[in-house]
């Protein structure tokens, strides 16, 4: 079974978001990066369909140079192909992901001569944009069936069945290969690398490809960071001596009476 799966290497969150100084960038000088957690489950899983069925396992990221570092990272923990789509750094958007996306698919099943890859495998979203829309556009521009927001997944090798929760509610589909699917967190618990699988995706040799940007349609004005809310703390006294502070107080909120 060859699997692809498709990820994006996006800056660690959990600090605090900078904008440069155009406005026109998250400022990342500071940052890890890291893939997104749909997508770290994403790669986890056909890691485990290839181990079950045979096959093959790849893994692939639209980005800089440095994005090599993510396909690295899913290399370490089992997949056996990385193809880095290099971009000069700018931001490409859905449109012109997908584009790119759908050409490498296409690219390999005409190397191939065959039908290239049986499933696509997506994060639901990316960490940094979340828009929710790179999967399905490749579903679209390939014709294949394609369920998003995937939390189980089983195949034999030639029909998929998935379950996804929808408001509360369990649906469940079955449809032939080949197919798109986007998984989201908890479909699995993605490995930790081991030291020989580190060692081998360090000497791992990667396909590298460039492909042509083009413009989505959208025009970037600028970004910005939401005002924060401020938070301010007054201290009443200590001991004994805040209590009439403190009755003031109870009594301005209307507490007493």
């Amino acid at each position: 079974m060859e699997v692809l799966v498709c990820v994006k290497r996006v800056p660690q969150v959990g600090g605090r978001i900078v904008i440069t100084p155009d406005g026109q960038d998250v400022e990342t000088r500071m940052s890890g990066f890291a893939i997104s957690p749909h997508e770290e489950c994403a790669v986890e899983e056909a890691v485990r369909l290839t181990q079950r069925l045979g096959g093959t396992a790849t893994v692939l990221t639209l980005g800089p140079a440095e994005a090599a570092e993510q396909l690295r990272e899913a290399l370490a923990i089992g997949a056996t192909r990385g193809v880095l789509l290099e971009t000069d750094g700018r931001e490409w958007g859905p449109v012109a992901t997908a584009a790119a996306i759908t050409d490498a698919v296409r690219r390999t099943a005409a190397d191939g001569g065959g039908p290239g890859y049986d499933l696509l495998l997506f994060g639901n979203e990316a960490a940094d944009t979340g828009d929710y829309q790179v999967g399905v556009r490749v579903a679209e521009s390939l014709g294949w069936p394609c369920v998003t927001g995937v939390k189980h997944l089983e195949t034999d090798g030639a029909t998929v069945r998935v379950r996804r929760e929808y408001r509360g509610t369990g649906e469940t589909f079955e449809f032939g290969l080949p197919a798109v699917i986007t998984v989201k967190e908890g479909i699995n618990l993605p490995r930790y690398p081991s030291l020989p699988g580190r060692l081998r995706a360090k000497r791992a040799v990667l396909e590298q490809h460039q492909p042509t940007w083009s413009a989505d349609g959208l025009r970037k004005t600028g970004l910005r960071v939401p005002e924060q809310r401020r938070q301010q703390a007054t201290v009443l006294g200590s001991g004994p001596d805040a209590v009439p502070a403190l009755v003031r107080l109870l009594e301005e909120l209307g507490v007493l009476r």
